[in-house]
């Protein structure tokens, strides 16, 4: 049996959320390309500072050996140990300036938002998403030509689960683990930074 991991909240949430969580083990089976071009899809509806939409992904499938290659090397080892396995791969980049040629600071926020739809729509079809902050930056740049007004966030895996045991051994605990947060007194606060909001004390 894979691991189904869902999640132990406070209070009951919507399943796509309950039960979303991001393995490392990816299976072999190729994900569609109308099941792909859906979770873009989702991602271009993500909300955004004025619209700006500063979000892009480069994707490399395995449709394209050489190109999904070309992808895994530009993740960092710990990486490249899982990783290739994934039949998408995708790097998600931001643009960092406004139109009026001024910074957009929440460029990042943006793109990590277009990226959790992304995610909650593979979920609802039955696919997997890992995102990897574990990536070389520079290499991205080189290899993909992403120009300077654009920062390269993040890599990110997508198929469907995987058996644990493809995994190298130091990577099959966690797969199976439990999945743990901080509680909502850590984050949510009132009147001061620190401050435990009653809502949630």
């Amino acid at each position: 049996m894979l691991p189904k991991k869902p999640a132990e909240t406070s209070v009951p949430l919507n399943e796509l959320i309950h039960n979303r969580w991001s393995p490392r083990a990816y299976s072999d089976r190729a994900v569609s390309r109308e099941d792909l071009i859906a979770v873009l899809e989702a991602a271009r509806w993500a909300a955004s500072c004025n619209n700006m939409q500063p979000w892009r992904y480069i994707v490399a499938t395995k449709d394209d050996a050489a190109e999904h290659q070309r992808m895994v090397e530009c993740l960092k080892t710990g990486n490249q140990e899982w990783a290739p396995a994934a039949p998408v791969l995708m790097i998600a980049l931001a643009s960092l300036m406004r139109p009026n040629g001024d910074e957009n600071r929440h460029a990042f926020h943006d793109t990590g938002a277009a990226s959790a739809l992304l995610t909650l729509e593979a979920t609802a079809r039955g696919l997997f998403v890992r995102q990897m902050a574990g990536i070389e930056v520079d290499k991205v740049r080189e290899t993909y030509a992403v120009p300077d007004d654009y920062g390269v966030v993040a890599g990110v895996a997508l198929g469907y689960q995987g058996e644990p045991e493809s995994l190298p051994e130091h990577r099959q605990e966690p797969e199976t683990a439990p999945r743990s947060r901080n509680p909502l007194s850590d984050m949510i606060f009132a009147g001061t930074f620190g401050s435990t909001s009653p809502l949630v004390s």
